[in-house]
């Protein structure tokens, strides 16, 4: 064909880009964590089950985690590239390669109105949800984690951790838990958690555990609960809300290298929250939901074993008991989504947030 004939195709097509109008940003944003979760932990629930949540998402990409300091992240420097748009060092929380404080997207949708939540099955300190609310040069300075998180107003927080704000434990003595009181609801139970009203209560904190919550298999209440009753509250919010949950304990399976049953309950635990917040979505299409994984834990691999019976299963394999570098796969899925496919930064994923959530 003539030169010229693709040149009309061309300006034809930049002629219809600069008169289609952008697309409208999303009125809430919904951001999943799996700790530790690389590809084959997916593989390994959908071995396990046939009908998977995850399995609605249209675009999808792989994120490169690499933290500034090394090829290795860990789960600190990981949330905070999610949470601030920043590649940063091992161990940093919400602060950058200098360790200069930097705002987080949780930050900025509060500065604008929106209604916030956090939600994980660990400590509410511990490194995923503490880059959301909290900075810090260490992921180990707890009691100064829970006193950022005590005073970021985020609106809703559920997970454990309650040792950290409870000045009869802490080492400073200080009482986290009677100022956040004084403008939350204060739960402690999953019963207390399935009373809440959520068609009134605006502000809630459940604190279900000391410390962290129990594997998957013993958990009360669920991530999929707590997701649940985060977007029921966090809705009534008229200008939108962002919402962070962290699926924390594949990361943990992994580590201990654990069998293959541990690591789909975990996943399954997962993928069925997103599964509410797909519900969600679907009652209110203006919804992002971003789902990504700080790093990959362990290298496992999915393989079969043959006994000495003949019997043959799938099984767990791993190369490691630390973090690895491998890429992650990343699920996206509302107004914005189109910003996310392909091979990505994970601090280029924080910057789109960052960049959807400002107005």
């Amino acid at each position: 064909m003539p030169r010229q004939f693709f040149r009309l195709i061309a300006a034809a097509s930049v002629l219809l880009s600069a008169c289609t109008p952008p697309p409208s940003p999303p009125d809430n944003v919904i951001l999943f964590i799996g700790d530790g979760v690389g590809a084959a932990y997916w593989t390994a629930a959908r071995l396990a089950s046939p009908a998977m949540a995850i399995d609605q998402f249209q675009i999808m990409g792989l994120v490169d985690t690499r933290s500034s300091d090394s090829d290795i992240t860990d789960s600190a420097a990981g949330a905070t590239a999610y949470s601030a748009g920043v590649r940063t060092f091992n161990g940093a929380i919400g602060v950058d390669a200098d360790a200069a404080v930097v705002p987080t997207v949780l930050e900025v949708a509060r500065d604008q109105g929106w209604a916030t939540g956090l939600v994980a099955t660990s400590s509410l300190t511990h490194a995923t949800p503490a880059a959301f609310a909290a900075h810090q040069p260490s992921r180990n300075m707890q009691n100064e984690i829970a006193r950022d998180i005590a005073e970021s107003g985020v609106d809703v927080l559920l997970g454990g951790g309650r040792r950290w704000f409870d000045g009869a434990v802490r080492t400073d003595s200080v009482d986290l838990l009677s100022s956040l009181g004084e403008a939350h609801t204060m739960i402690s139970t999953p019963e207390e958690l399935e009373a809440v009203d959520v068609a009134a209560a605006t502000r809630l904190v459940g604190l279900f555990a000391d410390n962290h919550l129990p594997v998957a298999a013993e958990r009360a209440p669920s991530l999929p609960a707590m997701t649940r009753t985060a977007l029921e509250i966090l809705n009534h919010d008229p200008d939108g809300f962002f919402l962070m949950v962290e699926a924390s304990q594949p990361d943990w399976r992994g580590h201990d290298n654990a069998p293959i049953e541990d690591v789909v309950a975990e996943m399954l635990d997962y993928d069925s929250a997103i599964g509410e917040a797909l519900a969600f979505q679907a009652v209110n299409p203006g919804t992002l939901i971003v789902v990504v994984a700080d790093h990959e834990t362990g290298g496992l691999a999915i393989a079969t074993e043959t006994d000495s019976l003949g019997v043959t299963s799938t099984v767990a394999h791993y190369t490691t008991t630390g973090h690895t570098g491998q890429m992650t796969p990343m699920f996206v899925s509302g107004p914005g989504s189109e910003r996310f496919g392909g091979i990505i930064d994970n601090w280029r994923v924080g910057e789109i947030l960052m960049e959807l959530v400002r107005r």
